[in-house]
């Protein structure tokens, strides 16, 4: 009887030593030839975006943000679902958070976490979404280092610290919550127009190769870690919009070839995105929408900004809330941004509580996007009248704010 062959060594692909250079501008045209094959992105800008977003999840060590990557569409079958199979597929050890409980997720998070993945996000967030309190927490938490989860262990009896840090994919419909898309690279898929086309994906079939530009990152990137962690590069926007992008324009500028400049170029397109989208706050919003009713008087009634804030085009003011928008809830709302109403004098002599365009100046220039070009001015000896009041034109004289009525509160 033959004896049975030696066993043959094996070798893993993610730890095998390789010591042939890698072409990193190379790698990231290939992991974005593999995006596109099976998935229409809604732009080149986005599609670099998911690119750099892959790869940076393969040195997670390396950043001291965990930037979010939201995948959302306003309707079913935009590709969201087969984005994020690709996701699954080419980023540093996938998390399906999908029936994996709070804990598992919570303990799953090490100094190298693994990429969290989560479908049907929308499903998390809402007035309907109950039991997921500690999942949203750890979504909320995990961008920043050092942001640990607090739990009391009565076994132990002692608080612990459960590390929080990991990058995330998250898809749904609809918007997600600012607190996590102010912290993400967002991506708004859409549904495939007649004559659009992509590959089938079969998880079987083409994962394989996937995974293997996996390998080839991680590959790439990891003897590279402290390179990386020490990168400062510069950055075409500020403050957390920076600290978001900042790993992705990282992973480009070790790339080099056209990847530095396409990553900022991607910057720029998505974060003014971003911005230009209605998904504000109804507070900034009724800050920037008092900017247009002003136009370029000086004070007005509050009975006066109200209307012309009910009767803006596409407005939610005469629609918000069972009376539509009332004098206290503007007041309000603008109390946070340190307006109030006054008792002023109009120059056709009536006295009404009001508010001046002073008082907003500051706030316009910290909160609201750049001011459009203005309308053309009234002309002078106009009056603004009260809603229903008749008045006589008088000469064109400032407003005055009554002593001792410019910090009342009461009836706005």
């Amino acid at each position: 009887m033959n004896p049975a062959p030696a066993a043959q060594p094996t070798t893993d692909p993610d730890t095998e030593e390789h010591h042939e250079p890698i072409d990193g501008a190379a790698l990231l045209d290939a992991l974005r030839a593999a995006l596109t094959k099976y998935v229409i992105l809604p732009s080149d800008h986005a599609a670099d975006a998911v690119t750099l977003w892959i790869a940076a999840t393969h040195v997670q060590p390396a950043w001291p943000h965990a930037p979010r990557l939201v995948i959302r569409a306003p309707e079913k079958r935009c590709g969201k679902s087969r984005l994020l199979d690709v996701v699954e597929a080419t980023c540093h050890n996938p998390f399906i958070t999908v029936n994996s409980s709070p804990a598992a997720v919570y303990r799953s998070i090490s100094d190298d976490p693994p990429t969290l993945l989560v479908d049907e996000a929308d499903t998390l967030f809402g007035a309907k979404a109950e039991g997921n309190e500690d999942l949203r927490g750890l979504l909320n938490a995990g961008h920043q280092r050092n942001r640990p989860a607090k739990r009391y262990d009565a076994n132990l009896g002692r608080v612990e610290s459960i590390p929080t840090f990991a990058m995330a994919a998250l898809a749904g419909i609809g918007a997600m919550p600012d607190t996590i898309e102010d912290r993400a690279i967002v991506v708004r898929m859409r549904r495939r127009a007649p004559g659009e086309t992509v590959a089938p994906y079969r998880h079987r079939r083409d994962r394989p190769a996937l995974r293997q530009l996996a390998t080839d990152l991680a590959r790439w990137l990891r003897p590279d870690l402290k390179i990386l962690e020490n990168a400062e590069p510069p950055m075409p926007v500020e403050d957390r919009a920076a600290d978001t992008w900042e790993p992705l324009v990282v992973v480009a500028d070790h790339a080099a070839g056209p990847w530095p400049n396409r990553a900022r170029a991607a910057v720029l397109a998505l974060t003014a995105e971003a911005d230009d989208s209605d998904d504000m706050s109804p507070r900034l919003r009724a800050l920037t929408d008092c900017r247009a009713a002003f136009g370029t008087d000086t004070a007005l009634p509050t009975a006066v900004l109200l209307d012309r804030l009910k009767n803006a085009p596409e407005s939610p003011w005469a629609d918000y809330g069972p009376s539509g928008l009332t004098p206290h809830r503007l007041g309000a709302m603008l109390r946070e941004y340190e307006i109030r109403s006054s008792t002023i004098r109009f120059p056709n002599g009536q006295q009404a509580k009001g508010y001046l365009r002073a008082d907003f100046s500051e706030a316009w220039a910290r909160y609201c996007p750049p001011e459009p070009p203005p309308p053309a001015a009234r002309p002078e000896g106009t009056v603004v009248p009260l809603p229903g009041v008749s008045v006589p034109s008088v000469p064109n004289v400032p407003a005055q704010v009554s002593p001792g009525t410019d910090t009342a509160t009461g009836t706005d």
